[in-house]
């Protein structure tokens, strides 16, 4: 690995849990090759500053960025996180759901299986 990168830690942790909200502390860790400690430390100031929200699953934590944040540089303060997410790879739960129903609107085999299938709730 490079002695630098271009995104920090706390930029690739936050890029991670945007993908993956559900994995666990020790997999954020190793995907993004740093301590599990530090992976901690990363999300509770993430989640001090408001950039993600932190809710318990059973025994487990699932995540959720807030997208309109700003990037904290006074340089970059005119960037939201969401967008710059986006061009890390991640898709908003907004969008997808978006893609979803544009999916069902052009796609004639969807609609119909979903027209069936709400006739047949109506019907029971």
């Amino acid at each position: 690995m490079p002695g630098w990168t271009i995104i920090t830690n706390y930029g690739l942790v936050l890029a991670y849990i945007a993908r993956h909200p559900e994995h666990t502390v020790r997999e954020i860790a190793g995907a993004v090759s740093i301590t599990e400690w530090t992976v901690h430390k990363i999300i509770n100031e993430l989640e001090t500053e408001g950039y993600l929200e932190r809710k318990r699953i059973g025994r487990n934590n699932a995540y959720s960025i807030n997208p309109s944040r700003t990037l904290r540089h006074e340089t970059m303060r005119h960037v939201m996180v969401g967008d710059l997410l986006k061009v890390l790879g991640w898709e908003s739960e907004e969008a997808a759901a978006k893609e979803k129903v544009a999916e069902i609107t052009v796609n004639p085999r969807v609609n119909r299986a979903i027209v069936r299938r709400v006739a047949g709730e109506a019907a029971a």
